[in-house]
């Protein structure tokens, strides 16, 4: 299947070139991927030499989709993916998340996840599963919240609430996942991701592959002391990157209200307001201070930033870029190495849906053999 999702003009003699199988045996099984709604053929297409012309295939765009559900602290989301990763439809709802009954929060998200769904079922779409974004610390269940400081929720138990086919995830994981899929960086397989809402989150993905640590809790880079004698973060903790960094903090430095948002804080700083730059700079070093540890650490290819951290990038980056310029040890990282993610603020509910649907893509055999026999019942 990821062969066949490397672009336009792909045909089953380019496919066995790539794969290293006869074209006999890539004809039966894209005949299987075609009866089962997986692959569409879109009409001939010469190869460029002398032969004849082969038939273009493509990932089907009805059929097999994920659902992808954000909690953050100040709005609830929910979007359809297909199996090329375009999103067919979205919706969102503002609440204020935090402190509030988590029961409250879980229905309300279910509410939008159905209609999510009965978006895409008007589309000829049928989700297979559902991925939910959450700003916090996951069980190894992949159901349950064991922390989220900024929703101030312990031990919630999402999926169970949610219901079957359901898979919890910490949000920044799912922004470096979607940023690895979706993110338009070929080649680009060792990497630090970090983004920000309220709080700052941030994962590793090493040879292509999301590293968790040993209890699955890699990558709380808000929470890593920048000035350990600075301001008391909700972790408990004190002069952690989020207390510099996240969204309040920065909005509270710009004399901005917490409730006007991002968006504020970018016309602030496009007019040239003095406490808006000061207080991205101040928020760009400290990100960059936290960040040259990781990098002294992992060696990274690049950081990509990503989230509402990279609508401030013009701001921001310049802090980040020098303090990683004088403090990581290997001279030959460049300020380049630094980049923005163009997914923008739907990266992490984009990653979301397609992890949901990743399954049928990693193993579409299985995925046929489920269906044929749901279909056959």
């Amino acid at each position: 299947m990821s062969a066949l999702a490397t672009g336009d003009g792909v045909t089953r003699a380019s496919v066995a070139a790539e794969v290293g199988l006869t074209r006999a045996t890539v004809s039966t099984l894209v005949d299987e991927l075609l009866a089962a709604g997986l692959v569409e053929e879109r009409g001939a297409r010469r190869p460029g030499t002398v032969g004849r012309p082969g038939t273009a295939l493509a990932l089907a765009d009805t059929g097999p989709a994920g659902v992808g559900a954000e909690i953050g602290v100040d709005h609830l989301a929910a979007c359809v993916v297909d199996l090329t990763g375009a999103v067919r439809c979205r919706v969102e709802a503002r609440a204020a998340n935090r402190g509030r009954d988590a029961a409250d929060v879980l229905a309300e998200l279910a509410g939008l996840t159905a209609e999510a769904g009965r978006l895409a079922e008007a589309e000829n779409l049928r989700p297979v599963g559902t991925t939910v974004a959450v700003p916090g610390l996951v069980g190894h269940d992949r159901g349950t919240v064991l922390r989220a400081p900024n929703l101030r929720w312990e031990d919630v138990p999402v999926a169970a609430a949610l219901g079957r086919d359901t898979v919890v995830e910490n949000e920044a994981n799912l922004g470096a996942l979607a940023e690895l899929w979706l993110g338009g960086h070929p080649g680009l397989r060792d990497f630090v991701h970090v983004s920000a809402e309220i709080g700052i989150g941030a994962a590793v993905v090493v040879e292509g592959r999301l590293f968790r640590g040993a209890r699955g809790f890699a990558g709380e880079l808000g929470h890593v002391p920048v000035r350990p004698d600075g301001p008391l973060c909700s972790c408990g903790a004190t002069g952690c990157l989020e207390t510099y960094a996240g969204e309040e903090a920065l909005l509270r430095a710009a004399g901005i209200g917490t409730g006007d948002g991002p968006g504020a804080l970018h016309a602030a700083a496009a007019a040239g307001d003095p406490a808006a730059l000061a207080a991205l700079e101040e928020a760009g070093a400290a990100l960059g201070i936290a960040l040259s540890g990781a990098v002294n650490l992992l060696d990274p290819q690049a950081v990509v930033v990503g989230g509402p951290l990279a609508d401030l990038a013009p701001w921001l980056l310049p802090g980040v870029r020098r303090e990683l310029a004088e403090r990581v040890t290997d001279r030959q990282w460049r300020p380049q190495d630094v980049v923005t993610s163009a997914l923008g603020p739907d990266g992490v509910l984009r990653g979301a849906a397609y992890s949901a649907v990743r399954a049928v893509l990693d193993d579409p055999a299985s995925w046929i053999a489920s269906w044929t026999a749901k279909t056959d019942a």
